[in-house]
């Protein structure tokens, strides 16, 4: 704008202040679209979190929680990734025709929250609880003590074991999910000492898997209900174990089996 004669008069912008000006649109129009770039993460996981707090809080919706170890955790020792818990939930019919009918999306809405991780230790459980606020009915699968045997338990003496029922009592007392199912610790070997593959002599490995079992009876009777792993996997083959101790396919679905007759 420029003065003239006592009034304002509007003149033509120079070729340098349209230029300028362009260029200042330009820098706005890019900052506006990175500030929206970078909140679109946050914003997705927000809606993403409002969507399955809704499904949560959904009336008549289960949440079937899994923690602990390989038992739960072996969709890769498979070549279709099937874990027990999905089987829980929603069998694959063409698969397992047995069950159809039998899983729970079949008689209600359900749904599964995989928390149970390969390797899983009696110290890992808490970190696998982390941040969970249940608001609807739910139920929580657990399966830990062989990693526990394999890292040393097997040969145990006697602190090792109090520590571990220690430490496993405070995991599901402080579970804000009742009841708890837990699975005890099945035995690859068939009870054949000649298998006994623990570098511990079976006579002593054997009373300490008992001892195991044990403590996780007595505590699935305090917070929920036993799911007998080892008695059933007792009368099973080698076809349900894939690695020597992992749960093959079929394996999964036998846990499942266990697992589903407690629910």
């Amino acid at each position: 704008m420029t003065v003239f004669y006592g009034a304002t008069r509007a003149c033509p912008d120079s070729a340098a202040e349209a230029s300028a000006r362009s260029l200042l649109l330009a820098g706005m129009q890019s900052f506006i679209r990175r500030r929206i770039l970078g909140w679109a993460p946050a914003l997705l996981l927000a809606a993403r979190k409002s969507a399955a707090d809704a499904a949560d809080t959904s009336s008549g919706v289960l949440t079937v929680y899994t923690f602990g170890d390989s038992i739960l955790d072996c969709g890769h020792y498979n070549a279709h990734g099937i874990t027990p818990g999905e089987l829980i939930v929603r069998n694959d019919d063409k698969l397992f025709p047995e069950f159809k009918g039998r899983d729970l999306q079949s008689k209600r809405a359900a749904r599964l929250e995989h928390r149970a991780r390969d390797g899983a230790t009696v110290a890992g459980l808490p970190s696998q609880a982390r941040g969970i606020k249940p608001r609807s009915e739910a139920v929580a699968l657990l399966t830990i003590g062989g990693n526990d045997l394999i890292g040393g338990l097997a040969g145990d003496t006697g602190a090792g074991m109090r520590k571990f029922e220690t430490a496993l009592d405070a995991f599901v007392r402080a579970l804000p999910i009742r009841p708890v199912l837990m699975g005890t610790v099945y035995d690859p070997t068939f009870a054949d000492d000649s298998k006994n593959f623990l570098g511990v002599p079976a006579k002593i490995a054997r009373a300490n898997h008992r001892r195991v079992n044990d403590i996780i009876g007595t505590l699935a009777s305090r917070y929920g209900k036993l799911a007998d792993l080892h008695a059933h996997f007792l009368r099973g083959d080698p076809s349900w174990f894939t690695r020597t101790i992992e749960p093959s396919l079929i394996g999964a679905s036998e846990i499942r089996r266990v697992f589903l007759a407690a629910i």
